[in-house]
């Protein structure tokens, strides 16, 4: 498989450090949240990753309808993503994500089908099926 897209971001300093991209896109301060601790005054790896898979499930809805007679459009779709991180058991933790996708123009039925075809077709769910639990939410607009 021919590779598509490859970037690189380096982060210094954990959770209160920084992050910041090859090209300089992203360049942030991290922190801890506050409800770990922390003076929760920047992002933190949970916000951005919720953000990273909102954006993906988002284009994966778009990708997922270029060859029906339905298109979605960019401003037909949203996703609010919702990142918790809990204890696993091991003395580690583990991660779990919600995605709430709504959908303009359809019905349920067909925003339901769509959701279940961009759920295979994204690389975030790709990536962590298996390993994060998932939960999708559904609607139509």
């Amino acid at each position: 498989m021919s590779e598509l897209y490859s970037t690189t971001v380096t982060a210094i300093g954990g959770r209160n450090g920084t992050a910041r991209s090859e090209d300089g896109l992203l360049d942030l301060h991290l922190a801890l949240p506050k409800s770990l601790g922390g003076q929760g005054d920047a992002t933190n790896p949970e916000q951005l990753f919720g953000a990273g898979y909102a954006a993906c499930f988002g284009n994966a809805v778009i990708h997922v309808t270029r060859n029906k007679e339905k298109k979605i459009q960019d401003n037909d779709v949203e996703v609010i993503a919702t990142v918790g991180m809990s204890p696993n058991g091991s003395g580690g933790f583990g991660l779990s994500v919600k995605l709430d996708v709504t959908i303009a123009g359809v019905d349920q039925a067909a925003a339901e089908a769509i959701v279940a075809d961009a759920h295979k077709a994204c690389p975030y769910s790709n990536a962590v099926r298996g390993n994060i639990d998932v939960t999708l939410s559904t609607h139509a607009r």
